[in-house]
């Protein structure tokens, strides 16, 4: 009976695993139609500065959300050996790291240019806040689980706060995302119909795939 429970656990884990994929690369597609048909493309480099603001949202998801997620599934649903996947999961998170420092530096540059305040809004507090939680998160995780490395008693305690925080981080970005998403509504005041359902629609795809993440991972213990 157990064997037989085992196996459904892993059936259903995998699903989810896969559907949160579908949904990840959704979002993404969806990001790139908003930003490349309606908003004139991105550019960090461009003299246009909403070409540089535009850098902020795509890699803000496809750079930290996107990449974030793929490092916790890597970790939790790949059947691979254990050093692999902390390796994978370790190096996945400094991709995820690299590219929001890019994200964030966009934003920033865009302000400059426009005059704008920075750190004004909510959207941008959680945003921060987040980022600033997962670097340390991420010290926290190399130095207890690859070098130097905690004994395995502290390793072992440590886990349990270490993946609950991972998640924490995942819905404190998918927040962070959505009211990025809603603040660009209300500043552009949208009047094309076609272009506020899409960035809804996006809205949507980011938090499908954060739930179905953390579902993956939930479930990701029996596995193997």
């Amino acid at each position: 009976m157990d064997s037989f429970h085992r196996v459904g656990h892993r059936t259903a884990a995998s699903s989810v695993t896969v559907l949160a994929q579908l949904f990840g690369i959704t979002a993404l597609i969806l990001l790139l139609i908003w930003l490349l048909h309606f908003r004139e493309g991105l550019n960090l480099d461009s003299e246009n500065p909403y070409q540089i603001f535009n850098v902020h949202p795509f890699l803000m998801y496809f750079g930290f959300i996107f990449f974030g997620a793929q490092a916790m599934m890597a970790f939790k649903t790949v059947a691979a050996e254990r050093d692999i996947k902390k390796f994978s999961h370790m190096f996945l998170h400094v991709i995820a790291i690299t590219l929001g420092i890019v994200g964030i530096y966009s934003v920033f540059k865009f302000h400059d240019k426009q005059n704008i305040k920075n750190m004004y809004s909510l959207h941008s507090w959680i945003g921060m806040g987040t980022f600033c939680l997962y670097g340390l998160q991420w010290l926290f995780g190399f130095t207890l689980f690859m070098f130097p490395k905690a004994t395995e008693g502290t390793r072992r305690r440590a886990m349990p706060w270490h993946i609950s925080y991972g998640r924490a981080l995942l819905y404190m970005s998918v927040c962070a995302a959505l009211t990025g998403l809603m603040e660009k509504v209300g500043f552009l005041k949208l009047q094309d119909n076609n272009e506020s359902r899409l960035i809804n629609f996006t809205g949507l795809a980011i938090l499908l795939f954060g739930i179905t993440v953390d579902l993956s991972i939930t479930l990701a213990r029996y596995l193997y």
